[in-house]
């Protein structure tokens, strides 16, 4: 009886290796879908990157380009004939080839816009306008509009004719015959179900439709298309008239890069532009030394704080024992608080002017917070003297209290300055990703070193002090 022989799974290095033969190429790559070979093409070198895509079919290849998952879009142009590659950019969707061609070095880009023919290379080059984090800058020209005096069964032959060049069709968009404003937006469910013979604006939806701006940011539309359970917002220009789309893919791929750069910076990394294993050994120490040494620094205030109380520490050495317990506690409840405030100011929970409300809930959460741990580390230390497990002196009854106090003053400065710190930087300018759990902890560190010891000078002064 004749066995079935499994096609081997292919891989990286097959595909590479299989690239100087397209025929096999083709073959190779059939079972796969597109995100399948991106993943692949991840893992070779750039210039053997832009092989397999150059030899690749060309649709293949073309969808390929489109994938979100594919790392170092640039690069690997950089290593493609000029010809080859202009060719792909010019098939792939408007979105995506402004955001390749933003990549790009300047003579590079020129190059590549050059291989492209009118209208496309005015529809690149007035996506290019938009600043990066912008609507503008990752919504797609590709969207079927008709006339209001359109007949619903001119408007499915218009989609009909119009698909195969549109990345998705997810409505038909109704603008003014004379002004080209927009008007009303079709669902295709609508526009099946409906009388062919009745005018496209007899039906859908009556209302206004939603729209936005190009300059709106990647977060608020977002937020619409989540309120609104949406697939695509159409973007209009300042006359109303429609330029292009923002669908719910792009919207999510933008929004998973922009919460891993948050998410990172948070961790206090500058942004990684490719993923972990993909970036170099300098690379990484670049990205990592800086926070490191910003905050290498701040530390040593920390340093400079107990040498300032030095002299009480050697009167009172159990003090020292303590000093990891405060400061981490402290460092924990800042970043708890930067976290939840980062979070609301991310989604639109909060706004610049809501800190005092956020001020007014921190302090008692704080001192509640400082009261539960203050009153764990009397009982500890209470509770170590009874069973003899340490000894803390004759006046272990005022260190308890010493730690009890500092603990409650600690971890409410600590609540107070991670959900203002913010706020601040949000105030500046700046992204409140900014206040990362390490900045906050390093703050802490050193403020909480005052504070403990300053406590310890009232409470201790003429026992140990």
């Amino acid at each position: 009886m004749a066995t079935a022989v499994l096609q081997e799974t292919p891989t990286a290095k097959s595909l590479y290796e299989a690239s100087s033969k397209p025929e096999t190429l083709a073959q190779l790559v059939a079972p796969l879908r597109a995100a399948d070979i991106a993943e692949l093409v991840n893992q070779l070198q750039p210039a053997r990157a832009g092989r397999v895509l150059a030899n690749l079919p060309f649709d293949v290849a073309v969808d390929v380009m489109d994938e979100p998952e594919l790392d170092r879009r640039h690069d690997i142009v950089q290593h493609m004939d000029r010809g080859i590659a202009g060719a792909l950019v010019a098939a792939m969707a408007p979105d995506r080839r402004a955001d390749l061609l933003r990549e790009l070095s300047p003579g590079k880009r020129k190059a590549v816009l050059a291989t492209i023919e009118e209208p496309d290379r005015s529809v690149l080059n007035a996506l290019l306008v938009y600043p990066e984090g912008s609507v503008g800058a990752i919504m797609t020209t590709e969207f079927v509009s008709v006339a209001a005096n359109t007949t619903v069964a001119d408007a499915i032959e218009r989609v009909r004719i119009l698909a195969p060049d549109v990345t998705a069709v997810y409505a038909v968009y109704v603008v003014d015959p004379v002004s080209g404003k927009l008007e009303r937006s079709v669902h295709l469910q609508d526009l099946l179900l409906a009388d062919r013979n009745a005018p496209i604006s007899s039906i859908g939806d009556a209302r206004k439709p939603l729209s936005t701006s190009p300059l709106t940011s990647e977060e608020d539309v977002a937020r619409l298309i989540s309120k609104y359970n949406l697939v695509a917002l159409p973007v209009i220009d300042d006359s109303g008239r429609m330029i292009g789309a923002a669908t719910v893919d792009d919207v999510i791929d933008a929004m998973v890069r922009e919460t891993t750069e948050d998410v990172q910076r948070f961790g206090g990394v500058a942004a990684l532009e490719v993923p972990y294993l993909r970036i170099s050994l300098a690379g990484m120490g670049r990205k990592r030394a800086g926070w490191l040494a910003a905050l290498f620094l701040g530390e040593m205030l920390t340093a400079t704080a107990m040498g300032y109380f030095q002299d009480e520490i050697a009167r009172a050495v159990v003090l020292a024992l303590f000093i990891p317990l405060i400061i981490s506690s402290g460092g924990n409840s800042g970043s708890q608080a930067t976290s939840l405030i980062i979070r609301a100011l991310a989604l639109r929970e909060l706004s610049l002017r809501d800190w005092w409300r956020v001020a007014v809930r921190e302090l008692p959460t704080g001192l509640a917070l400082g009261a539960v741990l203050g009153g764990i580390g009397v009982i500890r230390i209470l509770t170590w003297q009874h069973l003899g497990w340490y000894d803390y002196g004759p006046h272990h009854n005022l260190v308890a209290l010493t730690i009890g106090v500092s603990l409650v003053g600690v971890v409410t400065f600590g609540s107070m300055a991670g959900s203002m710190l913010p706020f601040l930087l949000r105030r500046l300018g700046f992204d409140p990703a900014s206040a990362s759990a390490p900045f906050v902890a390093t703050l802490v560190d050193v403020t909480g070193l005052v504070i403990y010891f300053s406590v310890a000078y009232a409470i201790l002064r003429g026992t140990l002090l």
